[in-house]
């Protein structure tokens, strides 16, 4: 075992209450395997993580784990937390390298065949438990690369293209079948399968509905980062706006394609950032400026983006809430010179494509679903971003694992 990784796997106390366990959307159990690692026992260790997740490798190097599993570790509270995410990627990485199997459950659906729409972390978890219980999955995919916002929307420095393409090989192992540059017909699928899963993720960049949002030089954070075609942001100035690993990664992807300064601006304060600490900082030590409790107004120019207009702003409680609310604070507006402004402060689903399922949708356009995870339309299921607010890997892939559950059950009637 590497001597950084054993130092961190003695350094778990394996507590009986798991609070590790408890912050993870996927609900690893975190004190278990690490205590198999602790006695040598890599396989079972590795077994162990297999039973929640089929994305250990990148889980491990990509998820918010201060805020989830590191963050409630009780390490964490007198000293430095257990760090779980590299233990993680480090068992899963052997895996890979040993060539262990994700080991099948059942064959309790042989026979059936599910259509998975999608191929982001939702779809390829739904797809892998269905296929652990002897199910025959298509995974259907636009694109001619898998992975969706795996590979589409985390630059390379973030996450290693290698290993996404091992990770999902592994799973693919299983049985599951891949049609790529698909255009999806779900009336054509539906004749085809017993049950379809629609994991078709929601990358397109929301709007802030500002003054200015229209005048060329104004981005979508997602659509940058999907189809990777910049402009010259070269001795550029550009501003980020939004708070989240998004914004993270758009800003650092631009300071690296040689913009002469990138700002972030964050209406409210670094704590309540939802991006990764670790990000964060890594943004800063790559000299992007953050304007924290400053929120944007207006984007000014004649055709093209010329300066910002924006507002400082107070933390305040309001009734009903459990956390501090952003509030401008009149008078205090000011602008700033820049070349290109960046929308990072949320996605929604493509209408166009959500319009053509015949499905349900809420107020925000995204799917619905029931308890059981079914969308309105019979033996149609849906899961991921398509359906959630909580946009991290984890929750997308517990929500494509549930939808899997769900779909045993309704396969099994």
């Amino acid at each position: 075992m590497d001597k950084n990784i054993k130092n961190e796997v003695e350094y778990c106390i394996n507590c009986k209450n798991k609070p590790c366990k408890n912050a993870c959307p996927l609900q690893n159990d975190i004190p278990l395997f690490i205590k198999l690692l602790k006695e040598e026992k890599y396989k079972e260790a590795y077994e162990v993580l297999c039973d929640t997740t089929v994305l250990p490798s990148i889980c491990g190097r990509i998820c918010p784990h201060s805020k989830q599993c590191q963050g409630s570790c009780t390490r964490g509270i007198k000293s430095q937390p257990v760090q779980i995410g590299k233990i993680e990627s480090y068992i899963a990485d052997m895996a890979i390298k040993e060539k262990w199997n994700i080991q099948k459950t059942s064959n309790i659906l042989e026979g059936k065949k599910v259509a998975v729409v999608g191929s982001g972390p939702s779809s390829l978890t739904c797809a892998a438990y269905l296929a652990k219980n002897g199910c025959k999955v298509t995974i259907f995919e636009r694109y001619s690369e898998l992975g969706g916002l795996l590979y589409y929307g985390i630059p390379e420095f973030r996450l290693d293209k290698r290993i996404l393409k091992e990770s999902i090989d592994k799973i693919l192992e299983l049985g599951i079948d891949v049609v790529k540059n698909y255009s999806l017909d779900i009336n054509k699928l539906e004749k085809e399968y017993d049950a379809i899963y629609l994991g078709i993720g929601a990358n397109i960049s929301a709007s802030m509905g500002i003054p200015g949002e229209n005048l060329d030089g104004v981005y979508g954070g997602n659509e940058l980062l999907e189809n990777k075609n910049f402009p010259n942001f070269k001795g550029k100035r550009v501003a980020v706006i939004g708070g989240g690993n998004v914004a993270m990664d758009v800003s650092r992807t631009i300071k690296r394609l040689g913009a002469d300064k990138v700002y972030v601006i964050y209406r409210r304060s670094r704590e309540q950032m939802p991006a990764e600490d670790v990000e964060v900082k890594e943004s800063i030590n790559e000299e992007i400026e953050f304007l924290f409790q400053n929120n944007i107004v207006s984007i000014i120019g004649d055709k093209k983006v010329e300066k910002i207009e924006c507002i400082k702003t107070e933390l305040v409680k309001k009734e009903n809430d459990s956390r501090l609310s952003p509030v401008n604070i009149e008078g205090s507006n000011y602008t700033i010179d820049m070349d290109y402004v960046i929308m990072a402060v949320g996605s929604k689903a493509d209408e166009k494509t959500i319009s053509s399922l015949g499905v349900d949708t809420d107020k925000f356009g995204k799917i619905k679903i029931d308890e059981n995870n079914m969308t309105s339309r019979e033996k149609v299921f849906a899961g991921g971003d398509v359906i959630s607010q909580k946009a991290t890997v984890a929750w997308a892939a517990i929500s494509g694992r549930e939808a899997a559950n769900s779909i045993i059950k309704y396969l099994r009637r």
